[in-house]
């Protein structure tokens, strides 16, 4: 296997090599599909901010090329990664989908372990499968209405998460997910709404699903170290795909300054760390940030919470800079640390651009006192 286990990583040249795979250092001129197949999809639990995060990816970006794919089932909103909804194209979710059931279930278990204990997993979730046959779209509530008789110990929130998130492979329905549209979330089997069964999981130890995982996460999110990988989709770790990677010669490794093994593709965009970094506003909740074990790349320490507490960022040189937020009629943003005047300037033009994008009612942008 080509070894560069010598050659160091920094900070910044990993910074650069991130915001080059996710589209944020130059728009991508791809089309909605191919731009989410290549993130690897899109954090989508707060439905309208996938819109942001492909407007900040992507030339020309209208919020209808989105609706489009959802309605017309190329792309899927449903719970996959890390047991978070997210969205992501129809070959993706169906090809990925019985790779995560082991964790899906395990994560819901580990949330409601006494509430759901002794329960016989397989017969709920055929019994949730015989209440959707029907190929009518349903509510959580609607679905556990449907199943209470015959399990009524589980909280209704605890086996509505059981069936809807785990057990029963389900996609949530437009309008949920569609631009400026409120619509709570009805849910449907995905074989049934993508008409296509979800692929079986291969009986191969060297786990070709895992590599698939492994090559696409590279392409989108490296260099990464193992945990990254895990931090990113919630399975663990997938060694046999990763040594079947290295057994065929097919990654290559750094280390980044804490002497971490970083793993990546050969040919995959490691740009020269003096790259300059446009300003990018990001969505809550997104990948270029939460897809990583070790966000030093791109966040500071001392701002990790914002990540995970779905404030929306700001990327100045490529770090998480500043928060924004839209009320009283004005985009507001609030800066992490002092910017200078070439930084302010960046940042107001790019929040005047956002805010004509989401055409609604604002009237301003404001830069509200640094914290």
């Amino acid at each position: 296997m080509p070894e560069h286990a010598t050659t160091v990583l920094d900070t910044r040249a990993l910074n650069r090599a991130t915001l080059a795979r996710q589209h944020l250092l130059t728009r991508a001129d791809s089309s909605v599909t191919e731009a989410v197949a290549h993130l690897c999809g899109l954090q989508a639990q707060e439905p309208q901010e996938p819109f942001t995060g492909l407007w900040s990816r992507l030339s020309g970006f209208a919020p209808g090329q989105l609706d489009d794919a959802l309605t017309g089932r190329t792309m899927v909103r449903t719970h996959l990664m890390r047991r978070t909804v997210h969205l992501v194209t129809a070959a993706d979710a169906l090809a990925w989908r019985a790779r995560h059931d082991t964790m899906l279930r395990g994560r819901v278990l580990g949330t409601y372990r006494r509430e759901l204990a002794g329960i016989d997993l397989d017969e709920v979730a055929a019994a949730g499968r015989a209440v959707m046959s029907d190929q009518q779209p349903r509510t959580m509530s609607e679905l556990v209405r449907a199943l209470e008789d015959r399990w009524p110990g589980p909280p209704r929130r605890a086996l509505g998460e059981l069936l809807v998130a785990a057990l029963v492979p389900m996609v949530q329905l437009p309008p949920r997910g569609l631009w400026q549209q409120s619509a709570g979330v009805r849910n449907l089997p995905m074989a049934t709404w993508l008409e296509r069964d979800i692929d079986p999981l291969p009986a191969d130890a060297a786990d070709p699903v895992g590599q698939q995982l492994l090559r696409r996460y590279l392409t989108a999110y490296g260099p990464a170290a193992g945990a990254d990988l895990r931090a990113w989709c919630g399975l663990a770790g997938l060694p046999a795909a990763v040594k079947a990677a290295r057994a065929r010669d097919e990654l290559v490794v750094f280390r980044d300054e804490r002497g971490r093994e970083l793993l990546d593709l050969p040919d995959a965009p490691r740009p020269d760390p003096d790259t300059p970094a446009p300003v990018r506003f990001l969505p809550a909740f997104d990948n270029a940030i939460l897809g990583y074990h070790d966000r030093s790349r791109i966040i500071d320490t001392a701002h990790l919470g914002l990540s995970v507490a779905g404030h929306r960022t700001v990327l100045v040189d490529g770090r998480v800079t500043a928060t924004w937020t839209v009320r009283d009629h004005r985009l507001h943003v609030s800066p992490l640390r002092p910017l200078t005047a070439p930084e302010e300037d960046a940042v107001h033009a790019e929040a005047w651009d956002l805010a004509a994008f989401l055409d609604g009612d604002i009237e301003g942008v404001q830069l509200d006192a640094g914290s």
